[in-house]
């Protein structure tokens, strides 16, 4: 749940407001997609969800612990917890092959079974021959299956998704949105995910449109309309 958040940056021309008194509230195991226009401050509304940026001012809570009021260091360990990402250019380590790259979450968060987990979710999508394979060595889709398998390994409450299909051509999007509902299904997992792609956006059960920074009422967005 987030009340008030507002996000202003100093650039050289002065201060420019990134987000104004937006109020929202996810419920769990819900999927919501967050749309609008390059610029109207989506990305920066899912950095604050995620506790990866402070806002300027306003609350946010995420399950049940008001993560405004923690530093930096507590912030990490909530997303530790709580919080899976799957990001547009895979952010997969390229010094670990694909099964060390999905066990690291769990190894950080001491998970004795880490490389048993972590072979069994690649081979849930699909990657079981490619365990030893680095990161340059998979195509696009590969290693956003990667960054799907590490997202899921910890089990997190809230999966946050920064279009997770948009370094991919149409077909392999697909699939990799396939993949991404079918596991956050099974998981039972809370969905937040920024996208410019209507299609993707529509199999979520609702969506937020911003525009300019403020959060439209749902019977104000139009952008999912008749598909554009």
């Amino acid at each position: 749940m987030a009340s008030g958040l507002e996000k202003t940056v100093r650039t050289a021309a002065g201060p420019l407001q990134i987000l104004a008194g937006v109020d929202l509230e996810i419920k769990r195991g819900e999927s919501v997609a967050l749309v609008g226009a390059s610029g109207s401050g989506k990305t920066t509304l899912l950095g604050l969800l995620a506790g990866l940026d402070e806002p300027t001012s306003g609350s946010i809570h995420l399950d049940g612990h008001e993560i405004t009021a923690m530093d930096e260091e507590a912030r990490a360990r909530m997303r530790g917890r709580l919080v899976g990402f799957v990001f547009q250019n895979f952010q997969l380590l390229a010094s670990l092959d694909a099964l060390e790259n999905v066990m690291l979450p769990m190894e950080l968060r001491g998970d004795a079974d880490a490389a048993a987990k972590a072979r069994e979710l690649l081979e849930r999508v699909g990657l079981g021959s490619r365990l030893d394979h680095q990161p340059r060595q998979l195509s696009g889709g590969e290693q956003q299956r990667v960054a799907i398998a590490r997202a899921f390994a910890a089990e997190p409450q809230v999966l946050f998704a920064d279009e997770p299909t948009g370094n991919l051509d149409r077909a392999t999007g697909e699939h990799i949105a396939d993949l991404l509902f079918d596991l956050n299904r099974e998981f039972g997992t809370t969905l937040v995910l920024v996208t410019h792609d209507p299609t993707l956006a529509r199999r979520c059960d609702r969506f937020l449109e911003i525009d300019a920074g403020r959060l439209l009422q749902e019977s104000q967005a139009k952008v999912l309309a008749g598909g554009g």
